[in-house]
């Protein structure tokens, strides 16, 4: 067998593909409850944080579904406006994974000439919009976000007299 007919049985392999959701759990999981609205200052310092601790961000925004700023660290953007545009684009992506039939909408993910950013839905009532550094690869700045994302879902926003409330 020549190099060229052993590369060419390489590229022939099948490429992974997804379980689908039906495969995996017999009935779709209920939709995450709304909590009490975020702290707001509470939620900046947690944005800032993951932003420190999560390589290749270059920026956090949280936003309500209807478009409002609700904490952000970022540089050079404005915040009122990415918070109405990321709500028309987890819109959009609803509107565009239910027509294609693939599911409900995980991100709205956008490629520029120099980087990425990505809307990502937290909760029912919120959206966290990642800001990649400038030249990231698709790859790297898709681990970045969703880290950022799990990192968030992991933190409780709630205002301190409600966490006070649950734990009593």
């Amino acid at each position: 067998m020549s190099g060229t007919d052993t590369h060419s049985q390489r590229l022939r392999a099948p490429l992974p593909v997804r379980t689908p959701a039906s495969a995996i759990a017999s009935s779709p999981p209920e939709p995450a409850a709304p909590g009490p609205p975020p702290d707001t200052a509470r939620t900046h310092l947690v944005l800032r944080k993951i932003r420190e601790q999560v390589d290749q961000v270059a920026g956090l925004l949280m936003a309500t579904h209807d478009g409002l700023v609700l904490a952000n660290d970022t540089d050079s953007v404005e915040p009122d406006s990415v918070a109405a545009m990321s709500a028309a684009a987890a819109g959009l992506a609803a509107q565009f994974t239910a027509q294609a039939r693939i599911g409900e909408a995980r991100s709205a993910m956008f490629e520029g000439s120099t980087g990425y950013v990505c809307v990502f839905p937290v909760e029912s009532t919120l959206l966290l919009v990642v800001f990649g550094q400038p030249d990231i690869t698709m790859g790297l700045f898709t681990l970045a976000a969703k880290q950022a994302l799990t990192l968030l879902r992991h933190t409780d926003l709630a205002p301190e007299a409600s966490r006070r409330a649950s734990r009593e």
